[in-house]
């Protein structure tokens, strides 16, 4: 049996390629034949560790040309300076409202239509909206489709929720994270085959912190949903009662200079740092005392859970969706208020006063990883693969 996962990137760093990654590896080591298909490519190799059963292969390279490159003749001319014409014209079949529409030009559209229009068998798992859509109107039925969602409904764009409902009907199944868009997704599309299927860490055999360190971590890409935003300058009133702390943001992206304003509006350059991009993430997990999320919306945040397997104790938003499906407050972390900037000073400070807070948070938080384990996970969606091919219809076609 061949299982196909077609990520928008799988060159990137977000927690979706992370997932899908020891997803395909788990599903390798069980016997199936299994690929993921990179949409794009800007890259030559992949940030995270693929395992070595698992092929990966590319739609679009946008990486640049070599300049050793013959030039090509006047065909290749007239393919080249129509694929640039395309490149610069906006997506017509992904919504606009599409958080990763940019990366969705003309060229990009038309090579998906065609590598989905040439797939003949096996199960096809596409894994945001965009990809969602375009299976859903252009790969084979005789496929066996499974749309995974990484977001919540709610903070989809209407134009996105529009075509969710339009078009995720013809998928064999479609997969959410968290029970609370499990309910949201069966009110928006009855009778379509749904199931909650959380995603998995990579591991839970993690070094532990010892919660001595004073510094404090969050990570994600430096952008409007992760609320950076809102954390540095809810940081002012900690760095006060707590100067001898530290707050490490992890992440790169478009929002840098603004956050590195708000940083030197609030005086805080010796206290909050933006970090960059690291490829130990698991140390900087262990040197930190507990974790922090400022999000705005997330799907399921696996940052998170990755760091509850370092036993990092979680002081988080209760933003749709995610967080309180994963913390419990007061158990292995502290949940406040969405957006409310006070509250969430508050809870750090709280969590800095006490050593003794972040030793038992974090033997929760530790247990409550467990339940993430990709043994525990990939069996779900093992079980779901093979439901499929026997109620499908589609088994001789998938085969």
């Amino acid at each position: 049996m061949r299982i196909r996962y077609l990520l928008l990137n799988a060159y990137g760093t977000g927690g979706t390629i992370r997932t899908v990654f020891t997803q395909a590896a788990t599903m390798a080591g069980l016997g199936y034949d299994v690929e993921i298909v990179s949409t794009v490519r800007h890259k030559d190799e992949p940030n995270f560790d693929l395992d070595e059963r698992v092929r990966l292969t590319t739609v679009v390279d946008v990486r640049a040309p070599k300049g050793d490159e013959p030039a090509p003749g006047p065909v290749g001319r007239y393919r080249a300076a129509r694929r640039e014409r395309l490149r610069k014209q906006g997506g017509r079949i992904v919504p606009e409202g599409e958080f990763g529409y940019e990366a969705f030009n003309r060229h990009v559209e038309r090579e998906v239509v065609r590598y989905l229009k040439s797939v003949g068998d096996g199960i096809l798992v596409t894994t945001r909206p965009a990809l969602n859509i375009l299976a859903a109107r252009y790969a084979s039925p005789r496929l066996i489709r499974v749309a995974q969602e990484h977001m919540n409904l709610g903070t989809h764009r209407p134009d996105v929720q529009k075509a969710i409902a339009r078009y995720y009907p013809s998928f064999d199944a479609v997969a959410v994270l968290t029970s609370r868009d499990l309910d949201d997704y069966k009110k928006l599309l009855p009778g379509t085959r749904l199931v909650r299927i959380p995603n998995a860490v990579h591991s839970t055999e993690q070094e532990h912190s010892d919660h001595t360190n004073k510094i404090a971590l969050a990570a994600g890409r430096l952008a409007p949903q992760k609320g950076f935003d809102m954390l540095i300058p809810a940081y002012k009133k900690v760095a006060e009662r707590h100067p001898d702390w530290q707050l490490r943001i992890y992440g790169t992206g478009k929002k840098k200079n603004e956050l590195r304003a708000l940083i030197d509006k609030h005086h805080l350059y010796n206290h909050v740092f933006l970090m960059g991009h690291t490829d130990r993430m698991e140390d900087e997990l262990t040197k930190s005392a507990f974790y922090i999320l400022s999000s705005r919306f997330e799907g399921l945040p696996m940052v998170v859970i990755e760091a509850m397997t370092h036993a990092l104790p979680i002081v988080t938003f209760d933003c749709p969706t995610g967080p309180a499906d994963v913390i419990t407050d007061g158990k292995d972390g502290i949940l406040v208020p969405p957006k409310d900037t006070d509250a969430l000073a508050d809870a750090i400070s709280t969590m800095m006063d006490d050593r003794e807070l972040r030793d038992s948070m974090g033997a929760e938080a530790l247990t409550t990883s467990q339940g993430y384990a990709p043994e525990n996970v990939h069996m779900m969606w093992e079980e779901l693969f093979s439901d499929l091919v026997r109620t499908s219809g589609k088994a001789a076609a998938a085969g």
